[in-house]
């Protein structure tokens, strides 16, 4: 079940530029991590109960380093919170739609992603995302993409 927001990503050519407009802001980075099969550094900025995060490339072959070259920095996802990432995925697939991944890998803080593609949600990358305490993966697959 999606509970909350929990991120918007925003696609940056440098976590140290960026973050001064969020401290002007009085918001304040709680933690920084590189995500290396991603190839980001990720800066979390705690806002209420959700969360911003800065994604700076790492690599260029990194898919934020393509996002900014195609489309500058900005507005890269919105994440949505789930307390069962599999079901949510399952769910997806055999309503016909496409995810990213075949099944969930790892993202930032050791939480559970999976990706819905721009095309299904109105333009937006939607993340599905579930911290790591709660999951139990399954490994498995439902269907193909668009099998019901």
């Amino acid at each position: 079940m999606i509970d909350h927001i929990d991120h918007v990503g925003i696609a940056v050519v440098s976590i140290d530029q960026a973050r001064g407009f969020y401290e002007a802001l009085g918001l304040s980075i709680h933690a920084v991590e590189e995500v290396t099969s991603e190839g980001v550094r990720v800066a979390l900025i705690q806002c209420g109960k959700s969360k911003i995060e800065l994604l700076e490339a790492t690599s260029e072959e990194s898919p934020i380093a393509k996002f900014i070259d195609r489309r500058g920095p900005g507005l890269h996802h919105i994440c949505l919170s789930t307390d069962s990432i599999d079901s949510d995925s399952d769910s997806l697939r055999r309503s016909g739609y496409e995810l990213l991944r075949p099944i969930p890998t790892r993202g930032a803080g050791g939480c559970w992603v999976q990706f819905i593609h721009p095309k299904i949600a109105g333009g937006v990358l939607v993340e599905l995302s579930q911290a790591e305490e709660i999951r139990v993966p399954t490994g498995r697959v439902i269907g193909e993409i668009g099998e019901a």
